[in-house]
Formats: structure tokens, sequence, C-alpha cells
């Protein structure tokens, strides 16, 4: 695992060390793109693989790696050359993002890719709920409709269900309804921001809408 966690300027300014993590890390890409592929086509049976690729390229881009190993320290372990460490290397995204991957690839060498899946588990899983909702961007409810156009031939409808609080501070409550019945429920502010929230929950939950 030290391997995986030496940077490549650590490696030229130091004697005796015969490799850095660039191997590791291409290693660990292609491990880390094959479960993230293979959890999201199980997970989401009517994504088609356009919305698969989206979601994937979300939860592998630099920025949701470099964000997962600032959020276990890795950084911290990172070994660096002297001016690479200067200039703020331990905090860098591209630096960061490689080790994660570099770390991931060392796991597959040690353990497979069982081993690779108790990583997965432990810090992407979490991610995926917000790496979809991104490729929805600000049109969760197209999204719905396109989804329920594709496998029920038939277009969501919105009811509101609650109004509650003062005039000037409305909290409203709506459903989102497939064929009778209702695939998510959304609070907001107005009526549009509660609709895209029930929009955005009955999409997080496809694979148990019958």
């Amino acid at each position: 695992m030290e391997t995986a966690l030496t940077h490549r300027s650590f490696r030229f300014e130091s004697t005796g060390i015969a490799s850095d993590n660039q191997r590791l890390e291409f290693l660990g890409d292609a491990a880390l793109g094959l479960l993230t592929g293979a959890y999201l086509f199980e997970k989401f049976r009517d994504f088609q693989e356009g919305e698969l690729t989206r979601v994937r390229s979300q939860l592998t881009s630099t920025k949701t790696l470099a964000r997962i190993a600032a959020s276990i320290d890795l950084g911290a372990f990172l070994r660096l050359g002297r001016g690479e460490q200067q200039s703020g290397g331990q905090r860098r995204s591209s630096n960061l993002s490689d080790c994660l991957e570099a770390v991931i690839g060392g796991a597959f060498v040690d353990g497979g890719l069982r081993a690779v899946m108790k990583i997965f588990q432990k810090l992407f899983v979490p991610e995926v709920e917000s790496a979809v909702q991104d490729i929805w961007g600000e049109n969760p409810k197209g999204a719905l409709q396109e989804v329920s156009q594709r496998r029920w031939k038939a277009s969501p409808r919105y009811r509101t269900i609650k109004e509650e609080g003062p005039a000037h501070d409305r909290i409203f409550t709506v459903e989102a309804i497939i064929n009778g019945q209702v695939v998510g429920t959304g609070h907001g502010l107005n009526k549009r921001a509660a609709e895209m929230e029930a929009a955005r929950q009955a999409m997080l939950s496809l694979e148990s809408i019958k």
C-alpha cells in the first residue's frame, strides 16, 4: 500500500524508490469503473445506456474522487516531493483522486474485486443519490416524464396534499403519481419546488415502482 501513496514527485526526489502510484492508479480506475457500472446496472433497471454512463462518470469523476479522498484525510498519508508538498499538493484534487484510485488498485492486487467492493460499498454507494440527482440537473420532472412514458406509456401527475404555515411562509407537500400509485413525495416553499422534489424522490425509488 506504500506504493499507492507514493506520488511521482516523491520518487523523483528520492533514492531507492523504484515506483510510484501511477500503475496502480490505472488499475484502480479500471476496477472502479467495472464495479460502478455493475452496481448501477443492477440498481437502476430503467436507466438506459446514456443515463448509466452519465451517473458512472459523475461517481468516478476527479471531483467526486477528490471529495471522498479528502473525507478520509487521504492527503495526510500521501508521500510527496518537497516542492509538491510546499505548493499544497496534499490538498490538490488531482493528487487526491489519483491516490484514491491507486489505493483501489492496491486493494485489487491484494484481494481482488471482493476487496474493492468493500471500499466501493463504504465510500461510493453513499454518493450514488447525489450523483443521480446531478445528472438530472434542474429538470427532475422531465426525467420522470421520460422514464414514465418509456416504462408505462403514461405521464406522471402531481397532487398537492398539504399546505401549512403562514401565508408568507407556506410549505407545500406534493405527491407524484403514476397510474394511480404514489411514487414520490416532496416538500417545498412553492408548488413547483415541491413537485420537483417529489419527482426526485420518485426517480430514486424507481426500482421499487411496479
